[in-house]
């Protein structure tokens, strides 16, 4: 398993992460465990301010929290220095009582809801990201009822189809997402968007896809929505202010992934953006940026505690753990791979194949088909890396299974940011109408 950020194998032989001993980790915590290198998330973090900063055009990188949301997460974000995408009003909620500053939050989303804007506005935040001509009337009709000007930008689909998965490619033509440039709905977006009092156009954004490995669909999009903005000035006579190219910055998982280094992603942002506007003599935008997994995805590693095993002789070996599609549904709806090792055992050799198994009733439930690992026995601590994005984040109580408890390490310190759930957050929000018997607990 490749070692991210500050994890490293101890004198025990242990998985160590942020100077702290994994197997102390389950031991305090118990299993299913989301552990996150604090040290690497504000590395990564530090990577895209300075690197926008190297360029000397006006930013901001935005945290793109779907990837991972809960409140320590926002205290990062805004300790250094970074604006924050929220894409739901629980997303906003949670932003709000970090206490992360409104005028930093964009809100996303192809279908926000009469209340989500409402709750916006009223919060004062930054900038809505506008996915829709519905959208668009409606939010001008809810802000004239507040008295307020809110600013937006609108989502185009530029027609670029980035090299990645189908279920996560969202700037080609045929998308659930924005305006479409070559049919014209973007142009004419921009027509009544600049007529509509209530709002403040700033500019356009784009996405093009996730976990993208080169740098050309970044450039071709940062093309097409200059020629855009020229057209638009040319024709209207709007100027954008900003110029959002979204994320999807690649991650390693495992070893045939070969993500670029976060500067190299930037140069080509920012060097594009200055050749297809500066050359045609449109003053140059701000640019906005959206990394989320980028941000947290190797930064993360779930520990698991192995339970039972089944050897199919001439077939395959699997190998249970105590969690599953519930904490990580990324293999079953992407066929996402991770790499996974044996964290009370890491300087040990692989002496067998195993495939890993979820605990769901599910046969569909494998978080890692055929992995190499040291001769694997009940009670081991399985680690898998790469898992801080997209995890936390879809984990369901499918089975009724309790979502796993998070910490963050750093510097030979853990901190708790979230808890396990309980049996009785569990059931919390269930009610059992009075018309049925009642009955005694039996728990």
């Amino acid at each position: 398993m490749y070692l991210h950020g500050t994890s490293r194998i101890n004198d025990q032989g242990h998985l160590e992460i942020g100077g702290v001993d994994t197997t102390k980790l389950v031991a305090e915590y118990g299993t299913p465990l989301y552990v996150f290198d604090e040290t690497l998330v504000r590395q990564r973090c530090r990577e895209f301010v300075e690197a926008f900063k190297a360029s000397g055009l006006k930013f901001q990188v935005a945290y793109a929290s779907k990837a991972f949301c809960v409140m320590a997460m926002c205290r990062i974000v805004e300790e250094e220095g970074m604006s924050l995408d929220v894409v739901s009003d629980g997303e906003l909620y949670t932003a709000l009582q970090a206490g992360f500053p409104a005028e930093r939050i964009h809100f996303h989303g192809n279908n926000k809801t009469v209340s989500e804007m409402e709750m916006a506005i009223d919060a004062k935040i930054g900038c809505f990201v506008v996915d829709n001509f519905i959208e668009l009337q409606m939010l001008n009709a809810i802000a004239a009822e507040k008295r307020q000007k809110v600013k937006i930008l609108l989502r185009i689909t530029p027609g670029v189809e980035a090299h990645t998965h189908e279920y996560i490619s969202t700037g080609q033509t045929d998308s659930k997402f924005g305006f479409d440039l070559g049919n014209g709905s973007a142009f004419q977006a921009i027509q009544e968007a600049s007529q509509l009092s209530n709002l403040d156009l700033l500019g356009i954004h784009s996405h093009i896809g996730s976990q993208i490995f080169e740098v050309e669909g970044f450039r071709i999009a940062a093309e097409k929505m200059a020629e855009f903005a020229i057209h638009v000035r040319t024709e209207l006579d709007v100027t954008f202010k900003v110029i959002n190219l979204g994320g999807g910055f690649g991650i390693r998982y495992v070893s045939e992934d070969t993500p670029l280094p976060v500067a190299v992603y930037v140069k080509a942002i920012t060097d594009a953006i200055k050749a297809n506007f500066g050359s045609n003599g449109y003053p140059l935008p701000e640019i906005w940026v959206e990394p989320g997994r980028s941000i947290v995805g190797d930064a993360g590693t779930t520990l698991y505690t192995v339970g039972t095993a089944k050897d199919i002789p001439g077939v395959r070996k699997y190998v249970a753990v105590d969690g599953g599609m519930t904490d990580n549904p990324r293999p079953a709806l992407y066929d996402a791979v991770y790499e996974a090792g044996l964290a009370n055992r890491a300087a040990e050799q692989p002496a067998e194949v195993v495939s890993i198994a979820g605990k769901c009733c599910e046969s569909g439930d494998m978080l890692i088909w055929d992995v190499n690992l040291p001769k694997v026995a009940a009670g081991d601590i399985l680690a898998v890396s790469s898992t801080g994005a997209y995890n936390y984040s879809m984990a369901s109580n499918y089975n009724r299974i309790r979502r796993p408890g998070v910490v963050f390490v750093k510097d030979g310190e853990s901190d708790l940011v979230v808890k396990r759930e309980s049996f009785d957050q569990i059931v919390g929000n269930d009610v059992i109408p009075a018309r049925m018997k009642q009955v005694s607990k039996t728990v």
